[in-house]
Order: C-alpha cells, then sequence, then structure tokens
C-alpha cells in the first residue's frame, strides 16, 4: 500500500510539471501590442525558444519561401555526412526543371555543386532549385518532405505540415503547406546556430556555374533586412497568393540573439509591410529585454525514509552546479522558484533516486526544471541489520 501511494505521489508530480511545460508554450501575455500589419507576428528568444511577443503566434497559416529554411538546415546536415560534401553534384530533373518562377532557370540534364545550389535556394528564393536539392537528397520531394517534418517534430513544432521543399502553396491528403509563426521561430532559432547557414545567408552576393555547359551565375542577396538594422542576420523572405508576404528574421546585438516571424504581413502592393513589422519586432525586444542572471543557488532539506537505516536521505538538484541560467526579462517579468518534492520515502532508497524538480516560472509560467535527487543511498532497517549492530555494540 505504501509502495502504491508513493507510485500515485510521483505520478501526480510528474502530470505538474508537464501541464507546466505545456501551459508555458500555450498561453502568453504581453504587456503590449505593437499595432503590426501581418495577421501572425511572433518575437522569440532564439537562444532559448522563449516566446517574448506574439500576436496569433499559434495560428496555423501558409509560410511560402520561408519553407527554405528547413530545406536549407536539412542539405547542410546532410552534407556533412557525405564524403565530397557540398561538391556532390546535383543532375536536374525535368521536374524540378518545371517549377514556376522565382525559378534560376535551370535545364533538364544540367548538374550543380550542391553547395553553390544553397547560395541560390536563400538569396534568391528558387523554387527549381530547391526541389533539386530535395530530389537529391531523397530521390523524391515527398520522401524529403517526409525528412522535414520528422526534423520538425524533433525541434518541437506541433502545428507545422511540410508539402513541398520550395513553399509553393500545396494540399496533400486533405492538408495544406502550413505552419506557425511559433514554429517557424523554433527551427530559425535551430537554423541559426549553424555557422554556414549563417554564412549563406548573409552573403550579399555570389556566383558559380553549371558544370556540363559552363552557364554563368551572378546572385545577389534579396534580404533588405540586412541592411536595415545594426545587428541584422536575416534570414528569408516568402510570397504566395495564399501565404502574402512572410519574412523570417534574426537579430543579434548586446548579447540578444532575436528571431521574428511575420505571416501574411500584407498582399501587393504592400511588399514593405513585412520589413516595417521586423523592425518594430526587433526594436520591441532590443528596448525592453535585458540579459539576467536568474540562477538561484541553495541547500535542501533531507527528505524522511521510513524503515530504513537513516531517517533522512540528502538531496540535491542534478546538473544545477554545471550552469549559470540567464535569461532576457523586462522589468515587469516576475521571476519564481520552487521546490516540488516527495514528502517521504520508503527504504531501501537508491543512490540518483528522483524525488522532485526545482521549478524555475516566469510570470508562473513555467521556465526550466531541474531534476532534485538522492545524494545517497539509503538500506532497509531488516531483522538481521538490527541483529548486527547489538552484536556489534555489545560483543
Amino acid at each position: 500500500m505504501k509502495f502504491i501511494k508513493e507510485y500515485v505521489a510521483v505520478m501526480m508530480l510528474v502530470c505538474f510539471v508537464f501541464v507546466c511545460v505545456f501551459s508555458y508554450n500555450a498561453e502568453y501575455v504581453q504587456a503590449e501590442e505593437l499595432s503590426l500589419y501581418a495577421r501572425s507576428a511572433l518575437l522569440m528568444d532564439a537562444s532559448n525558444g522563449r516566446v517574448l511577443y506574439e500576436e496569433n503566434g499559434y495560428q496555423v497559416m501558409p509560410m511560402a519561401s520561408t519553407t527554405k529554411i528547413m530545406t536549407c538546415i536539412l542539405a547542410l546536415e546532410y552534407m556533412e555526412g557525405c564524403p565530397e560534401g557540398g561538391k556532390e553534384k546535383v543532375k536536374v530533373t525535368a521536374y524540378a526543371a518545371r517549377m514556376p518562377k522565382v525559378h534560376l532557370g535551370m535545364s533538364e540534364g544540367e548538374e550543380y555543386y550542391l553547395e553553390d545550389l544553397l547560395y541560390s535556394l536563400m538569396l534568391k528564393s528558387h523554387n527549381d532549385t530547391a526541389v533539386a536539392i530535395a530530389e537529391h537528397i531523397d530521390g523524391d520531394v515527398q520522401v524529403f518532405a517526409e525528412r522535414m517534418n520528422r526534423k520538425a517534430a524533433e525541434l518541437g513544432c506541433r502545428n507545422t505540415n511540410f508539402i513541398t521543399p520550395n513553399g509553393l502553396d500545396a494540399e496533400q491528403d486533405g492538408k495544406v503547406h502550413a505552419s506557425t509563426a511559433y514554429d517557424m521561430g523554433l527551427i530559425a532559432s535551430y537554423a541559426i546556430k549553424n555557422d554556414t547557414f549563417r554564412e549563406i545567408i548573409a552573403t550579399p552576393q555570389y556566383s558559380f556555374s553549371e558544370l556540363t555547359q559552363g552557364r554563368n551565375f551572378q546572385i545577389y542577396n534579396a534580404d533588405l533586412f540586412l541592411g536595415m538594422m545594426d545587428g541584422a542576420i536575416g534570414i528569408k523572405t516568402g510570397f504566395t497568393a495564399d501565404a502574402g508576404y512572410c519574412f523570417v528574421g534574426a537579430l543579434e546585438k548586446d548579447g540578444k540573439r532575436f528571431v521574428s516571424v511575420v505571416l501574411a504581413s500584407g498582399w501587393p502592393p504592400n511588399k514593405s509591410w513585412k520589413w516595417s513589422d521586423t523592425k518594430k519586432l526587433m526594436k520591441y525586444g532590443l528596448e525592453n529585454y535585458e540579459i539576467s542572471n536568474i540562477t538561484k543557488r541553495g541547500t535542501y532539506t533531507p527528505i524522511e525514509v521510513e524503515e530504513g537505516i537513516k531517517d533522512k536521505v540528502t538531496i540535491a538538484a542534478d546538473k544545477e552546479k554545471e550552469e549559470e541560467l540567464t535569461l532576457l526579462l523586462t522589468k515587469d517579468d516576475k521571476v519564481s522558484v520552487k521546490n516540488i518534492l516527495k514528502d517521504k520515502m520508503r527504504a531501501p532508497v537508491q543512490k540518483g533516486t528522483v524525488v522532485g524538480y526545482k521549478c524555475y516560472f516566469v510570470n508562473d509560467k513555467l521556465y526550466k526544471k531541474y531534476e532534485i535527487k538522492t545524494t545517497e543511498s539509503v538500506e532497509l532497517r531488516t531483522y538481521f541489520y538490527c541483529l548486527r549492530q547489538i552484536f556489534m555494540i555489545y560483543f
């Protein structure tokens, strides 16, 4: 019966923490509205995925060529495992060559180095290039889309469905090609951790040649955000009839790293609205958030042990001593720390047993948790143990 009670207590504890984690991402309250044009917008702390500002940030919407962020990072990771790396030759299929504008103008049978195509993909958003890359890596666009969706799930995306590698409006099996500003923020935050990805998106212009006929290409970066703000990193524009103007941006300044997402930020002729929205989001982040150390050290009261050779067992937060916990906070943000622990345990107790969690809350939403574990073992106080102790005392 005691074992059952302890098991139920642990499960209730785990459920409590799970609910806190889910509510942290699903519920968000902010201090002000920025009067943005975008139907969906979000600002994220790129270092940890924390949402700093959002308007309809969890609404599922088409995201156009911002899709190519995922295509590019998957291609870079594919290259890391190839002997030839970026010098692998990509042969163009008839299907890739048929992709509509914006396109490089590939012809069936042409060959290109994979690394060259990544610049075509990200600097000018060529749709034929995206398909050529996808077909080269997985042999089929649909198989590559499955790879994209698996990666999205790994990154914590809950509402993203990739159908194409280029972001053209598409529908398959009753689902459309779509994502959310939150999910795209997670993908972008992951992508900019890759140095090669950042090098590509920051390149002003790039020249390369087709390998069979020697056609030469010179392309220029279409991302105007790079010159709009100090510390701008990029990342990717997008437009389709369904998605409207979209942009996923990144900026790093004064130790702060932000990712912004605007979806459906106007339709023609309002091409500049996405830049206006992005700058507002980035300025909001720079002006309102400062880096704060929220680490709380402390001692932990030992937990009572029933029927053990010791009455109590010592505990400590796992890995807590190994890191400083810093966070972007406004002057109005409230941080609190709570230890959620079992009241007592029953012997035998093994060293390293999880007995609870040390939880950091920001504005009453769970931000970070550490497992609290026993730092020693406590044996069961048995009849033979008692006899042995008596024998040691008197004999």
